[in-house]
């Protein structure tokens, strides 16, 4: 679907605002950007960091007690079950023939 109609000034004004986030390094923005960019290219990553921006500052007036923290841009690997992830790719390891031997790191 395409982004509909609305104020071209907005536009360009998030448009702007979410190309200067997607070029930091140390924001959740920036990590959103980096991970949509891969599947979706950069122009639609660039749209749905500005669609996350204005979702952010309707929050921001629409609640008067909310105040913006930011997760980082590690937010998404803190929340990784490594567990589960270490299953995960031990079965993939071994639907491709490999034995595989689990040994702690020192």
């Amino acid at each position: 679907g395409g982004t509909g109609k609305g104020n071209p000034y907005l536009k360009g004004a998030l448009g702007m605002a979410a190309a200067t986030a997607a070029r930091s390094r140390t924001t959740f923005l920036s990590a959103r950007y980096r991970r949509l960019v891969t599947r979706r290219g950069k122009r639609k990553a660039l749209v749905a960091v500005a669609r996350s921006i204005l979702v952010i500052i309707w929050h921001l007036l629409a609640d008067p007690t909310a105040r913006y923290h930011d997760l980082g841009a590690d937010f998404h690997d803190r929340r990784i079950n490594t567990t589960r992830r270490t299953n995960s790719l031990v079965r993939q390891l071994e639907s491709l023939g490999h034995t595989v031997t689990l040994q702690p790191a020192t």
